[in-house]
């Protein structure tokens, strides 16, 4: 086997991402995604792309925030590996888009098979499966039970104390493992973190309480640098088991599409049944499935 060359591309090499096959159709997945070249990196061997990987963040971000297209070529996965390895940001979340379904497709599942191991060998162990969902203005707006009170909020400290209150019991894996490494008031802080980092306004967020104004939750209506999407949906533990994450749901459809939004992107853990059941009434369909990865520098 000849030797294997990694190189970085800028705007004169950039079509070199796009000569491999394409079996997870991630090409598709990602078409409305921007992607700065110096932030894709390709393995070549004999001149042909044998691996392949773009990071992503927003474009002022000095640097990215997690990798989100991973693709390798059958019997490369030590290719992909070896990129992965050698770049220089050392991103600690690979996200895995895969086509609804592909555990159920042998040639789907052999691809996400290769994809896997080569994360793997490169440090990065599965973190959750997460359910992928895309509404359009054609599936119609989810009906406002009306039995919350939604208003703006411009104290950071309310959000703050909902978040450590709603990650009690949380079903959310990247909450649980923060929470486990480093207590709930990281996590909490963590969330405040990316709600600001998205590129919309502040002013967007949402405070849901009852009619008599006791607190049931939060939800975030965002843009990313993709477009429209749900942000998050939290409801406090003493609220639950009433169905509010619906109502909070809707009310964040609803907000967005007053935006003006032709699309919303949303996911959730395929273990948190209940939000998935939500998103099922709500008018969300799956569009993908993904698997998020997770690497830190001390391999924990």
């Amino acid at each position: 086997m000849t030797d294997l060359v990694i190189r970085a591309l800028d705007d004169s090499s950039a079509d070199l991402f796009h000569t491999m096959p394409d079996p997870l159709a991630l090409g598709e997945r990602h078409r409305r995604t921007r992607y700065r070249p110096d932030w894709q990196r390709v393995a070549l061997r004999d001149g042909r792309t044998v691996a392949r990987a773009a990071w992503w963040a927003r474009p002022e971000d000095a640097e990215p925030l997690l990798i989100n297209w991973f693709d390798v070529a059958e019997g490369e996965q030590e290719a992909g590996a070896a990129l992965l390895r050698t770049a220089p940001w050392q991103t600690p979340e690979l996200e895995l888009d895969l086509p609804a379904g592909w555990r159920d497709d042998p040639h789907l599942r052999a691809a996400a098979d290769i994809r896997a191991a080569a994360a793997r060998r490169a440090g990065y162990a599965p973190l959750v499966e997460r359910f992928v969902y895309r509404w359009t203005p054609d599936r119609g707006l989810p009906e406002r039970p009306g039995r919350l009170v939604f208003t703006a909020e411009p104290d950071d400290g309310v959000f703050y104390d909902l978040l450590r209150r709603i990650h009690s019991g949380t079903l959310d894996a990247h909450a649980r493992r923060t929470i486990e490494r480093h207590g709930v008031d990281r996590a909490a802080q963590e969330d405040l973190d990316i709600f600001h980092w998205f590129p919309s306004p502040r002013e967007w967020w949402r405070v849901a309480r009852t009619p008599e104004g006791e607190p049931v939750g939060i939800h975030i209506p965002a843009r990313n640098p993709s477009g429209p999407c749900v942000g998050f949906i939290g409801v406090v533990p003493d609220q639950r088991g009433h169905g509010y994450a619906y109502d909070l749901l809707a009310d964040c459809t609803h907000f967005l599409a007053g935006q003006g939004a032709r699309f919303i992107a949303a996911a959730t853990d395929q273990g948190n049944l209940p939000m998935a059941a939500h998103f099922t009434t709500a008018g969300y369909p799956v569009v993908c499935e993904r698997v998020n990865y997770w690497a830190t520098p001390d391999g924990r």
